[in-house]
């Protein structure tokens, strides 16, 4: 059985974490930006702080027992070019800044951030983040002395458009996926890289049906992140969805995969088992061989969460001349993995760079689309572009047609009717899609 009043006050009660330490952890951040801000060396170059991490992107959790839980923040600081050939400095100053302040005795220097501990359950990292001339954002592996490509808002939106295609149940399994790591203790794995595992999973073309609940979505997406892992016995490359010719492989190790592949077979059978068993108490005994004992019967009503925008996870209705990858013959047997990148091509006097990160784009644009994938040659890519709203409807542009397939990895699309509309691209092999993906465009 499903029991989705358990599963929702499992997670109030159980798994969130709750609302008062998370009034508590926004304090402490503006306290430690106001403290970077106002320093005497380092404050001048301090521009602003961005949230990060299981914070950001709302899959942070309560912690178990007396363990910590931790917050990252970016502190983004102005390029300095005399730094150019000490980049580690960005980590180094910042670490003095802090202990010139009343954190001075309460922070630890690591690789890429500094460390602010407190002393109850609490941590938060401070990860010094650049915006360089040339537009890239970066931060810096002080270790190796050298600047990291990274693209946080990009990550955060590319979070938003997976957790919508999961109807908004995204976010609540991952923190349960979390909390099972935490909980039964027999596989360890960063939390960024499950994040990127799980999502990866969540694709468009199957949403239907498939992600109505909780314990529906925890079921899919265990299913296919078991699916998967079985095609790797070696641990294949892990990549940041958000940022190009970025991975976190230097984040994990063979025998922490080969764990974790282990187990998640074992963790998806059972609680596929719980989903199953039609008996209530057989299913909640079930559940709780996943869980734990506090998976159990909710005492009193849960309160109803803050409302969301959740996308409706069902296919949109269809345009005049839109066509499906199936209706030409393809079958889908995705054992592989694609992402999109945009790239908004340069134009005087405005901004330009990763679409994930501007987070939408005016018209007059070009829109570079380039596909990543780990399918092996020779394959052949096709191209989709979906457009909505009543400007394109009123001209016959919705679109939808399914381009024939090439071997090329990049298109060029113009924008011009204001709008979310998407670019969808299929990586086919042999008449099988072996992986896909989907980018949201939107236009004002």
């Amino acid at each position: 059985m499903k029991l989705i009043d358990y599963h929702r006050a499992f997670l109030v009660n159980t798994v969130n974490l709750n609302q008062t330490r998370l009034d508590l952890l926004q304090s402490r951040v503006e306290s430690i930006y106001a403290a970077a801000a106002m320093d005497d060396v380092l404050g001048p170059f301090v521009e602003e702080y961005i949230p990060q991490g299981s914070w950001a992107h709302r899959t942070i959790i309560k912690p178990l027992g007396n363990r910590e839980f931790d917050a990252d923040i970016l502190l983004k600081i102005t390029e300095r070019p005399e730094w150019a050939d000490d980049k580690k400095k960005y980590v180094t100053e910042t670490l003095a800044a802090f202990e010139r302040s009343a954190y001075a005795g309460k922070t630890e220097k690591h690789t890429r951030c500094v460390r602010i501990i407190y002393a109850d359950d609490c941590h938060v990292d401070v990860v010094p983040h650049v915006e360089l001339e040339d537009g890239r954002e970066v931060i810096i592996d002080s270790r190796a002395n050298e600047f990291e490509s990274s693209n946080p808002e990009g990550f955060a939106d590319w979070i938003k458009e997976k957790d919508g295609l999961a109807g908004g149940h995204l976010r609540k399994v991952i923190r349960l996926l979390k909390y099972l790591r935490d909980y039964k203790g027999t596989f360890s794995i960063p939390s960024v890289i499950l994040t990127a595992l799980v999502g990866e999973r969540v694709l468009a073309w199957n949403a239907e049906g498939r992600y109505p609940d909780v314990p529906t979505t925890l079921k899919s997406v265990l299913a296919d992140l078991n699916s998967w892992l079985q095609l790797y016995e070696t641990m294949p490359s892990i990549a940041d969805p958000s940022c190009p010719d970025v991975n976190f492989d230097h984040r994990w190790d063979q025998d922490r995969y080969t764990t974790f592949r282990r187990k998640i077979r074992d963790y998806s059978a059972w609680v596929t088992q719980a989903y199953d068993e039609p008996d209530r108490d057989k299913s909640l005994e079930l559940w709780q061989k996943v869980f734990g004992p506090d998976f159990k019967a909710p005492a009193t009503a849960v309160a109803a969460a803050p409302a969301m925008t959740k996308a409706v996870a069902v296919r949109e209705a269809r345009a005049p001349q839109e066509q499906f990858i199936e209706e030409r013959g393809f079958t889908y047997n995705l054992t592989h993995v694609a992402t999109i990148e945009a790239t908004v091509a340069r134009r005087i006097g405005f901004r330009h760079g990763n679409l994930r990160a501007m987070g939408s784009v005016g018209k007059g644009r070009s829109i570079d689309f380039r596909v990543r994938t780990d399918v092996p040659s020779p394959y052949a890519v096709f191209w989709k572009v979906r457009n909505f709203g009543e400007e394109a409807a009123a001209v016959g542009q919705l679109r939808g047609l399914i381009e024939d397939g090439t071997a090329a990895h990049t298109k060029r699309e113009s924008t011009s009717y204001t709008g979310t509309h998407w670019v969808e691209c299929y990586v086919v092999k042999d008449r099988v899609v072996r992986a896909t993906d989907r980018h949201l465009v939107r236009i004002r």
